[in-house]
């Protein structure tokens, strides 16, 4: 059995026994995942990723961990601008804090699916065709100063492809009953906005992963890396969500950071016949530009106003 293959048996068996544990042991029951519970379990998700890492630095050596941990720390930062959006739409349908946890269980859910497709898709194409390299990467150029000069702009979930089908399909209660995406209302299944809250949140991640696949694939085009690396941020989202929250205001500079990150990845990208940035100024680019973007959105938050 090779390395790879021990990897891949050890990741697939801590996901497993992480989902069964997350998700329907210590979250089987409706309630509000408070700052405490957020910490402890994000400090969970990073340290196994971290122990994963060391075990694939055992079993495939330096550069692939280096590749696996540049890649965790590209989702992880993109993952900022999901939160964003997340919390724009559960204040759009009105879910309240105690009902987040389920959509978010089941859009992460789908989120490990469909990042399996397009991460496959992504590695197909550029193996056959070498040009779609200098399309992922002009996307990501793009998307970064898009980024960056982007002001907040204004959510309408209602406008939205699948949430228009659904309404089409099924009559909409205004109202939230218990934790339910579906309920009976006069002889009918009826939708209620946390399956539409569902469906905005799905088809985001579907959008986030036309820029995050890329994103990695300028690391590693290796499909172990590339999906281990996106899982284990993915997983960690849920309570990075809880755990950012209530502070989300004072990263004010966050966003710009990652529209750096996303810029840099997308010139490497474009200019990787010509030149090979090595992976070790890759990644101290990107824990740099994060740390930096942090440390002026606090300076700035501590400055008191002039009156």
């Amino acid at each position: 059995m090779t390395g790879q293959e021990i990897m891949w048996i050890v990741f697939a068996a801590v996901i497993a026994v992480m989902l069964i544990l997350d998700l329907w042991v210590f979250n089987r029951q409706t309630h509000e995942i408070r700052f405490k519970e957020a910490l402890s379990w994000t400090l969970v998700w990073v340290s196994l990723a971290l122990l994963f890492n060391a075990g694939v630095w055992y079993f495939l050596g330096q550069v692939k961990a280096l590749e696996f941990f540049t890649g965790y720390v590209i989702e992880e930062s993109l993952s900022v601008d999901n939160l964003f959006v997340f919390i724009m739409i559960f204040s759009f349908f009105g879910i309240s804090k105690r009902h987040q946890p389920k959509v978010l269980k089941w859009g992460i859910m789908g989120a490990l699916v469909m990042r399996a497709v397009f991460i496959v898709i992504g590695i197909e194409l550029i193996e056959r065709f070498h040009w779609m390299m200098y399309v992922f990467g002009a996307i990501l150029v793009y998307t970064g100063i898009k980024m960056a000069f982007r002001r907040d702009e204004k959510m309408e979930p209602d406008k939205n492809i699948l949430v228009r089908l659904v309404a089409k399909v099924f009559p909409i209660t205004k109202r939230i009953r218990d934790d339910r995406f579906f309920i009976q209302k006069c002889g009918m299944r009826a939708a209620t906005p946390l399956f539409l809250a569902l469906l905005v949140v799905e088809s985001s991640d579907l959008i986030f992963a036309v820029d995050s696949i890329p994103a990695v694939l300028a690391v590693s085009h290796d499909p172990f890396i590339v999906y281990t690396s996106n899982v284990f941020a993915i997983m960690g989202l849920r309570s990075l969500y809880y755990l950012l929250a209530h502070v989300m205001e004072m990263f004010v500079y966050l966003k710009l950071g990652v529209s750096f990150i996303l810029t840099f990845v997308g010139i490497k990208m474009l200019i990787a016949d010509l030149v090979e940035v090595p992976l070790h100024f890759s990644l101290g680019f990107i824990l740099g530009t994060l740390v930096i973007s942090i440390l002026i959105s606090v300076l700035v938050a501590k400055k008191p106003a002039h009156h």
